[in-house]
């Protein structure tokens, strides 16, 4: 009889969504935080587009960690690469998020009018999606061969 790795049940996925999300609300609080400091008027007032990137930019390092420790804890010491590998590639796959959520709230504020603050809020929420798929797939998913083993074991 043919041997299948074990696929992760629905809910373990929706405990490492759910896990995912949490780390993503602070990383909202980080990126606010580090917006409004760089973007706001009364405060440094840099160009939009550079503010966003730089709040996002740090938002996603906070995001790494949290998820690299919590979220990901157990699937991170599995994986090849190190954590070096796995930074690496959580930059690339957020860092075309962060593209998204520029474009989003570009579109959010001035074709919409929409607040710079809920813009920001509601692209963020679009993009979770985005990263939430893609690192639960490329960046700390379990190789199927330690799977395998353990099945046998």
């Amino acid at each position: 009889m043919p041997h299948f790795p074990r696929r992760p049940e629905f809910s373990e996925r929706i405990g490492k969504l759910i896990k995912f999300c949490l780390v993503g609300g602070s990383g909202v609080g980080v990126d606010m935080m580090v917006l409004y400091l760089l973007g706001d008027k009364m405060m440094f007032g840099l160009n939009l587009t550079v503010a966003k990137i730089c709040s996002a930019e740090a938002a996603m390092l906070n995001n790494f960690v949290w998820n690299e420790l919590w979220t990901f804890r157990y699937e991170a010491g599995r994986q090849e690469g190190g954590v070096v590998g796995r930074l690496v590639r959580f930059h690339a796959i957020c860092g075309v998020g962060i593209g998204l959520a520029v474009v989003l709230l570009r579109l959010f504020t001035d074709t919409f009018g929409i607040s710079l603050y809920c813009a920001n809020l509601l692209a963020i929420i679009l993009v979770t999606f985005w990263n939430f798929i893609m690192n639960a797939f490329f960046n700390w998913r379990m190789p199927a061969r330690t799977l395998e083993r353990e099945d046998r074991d």
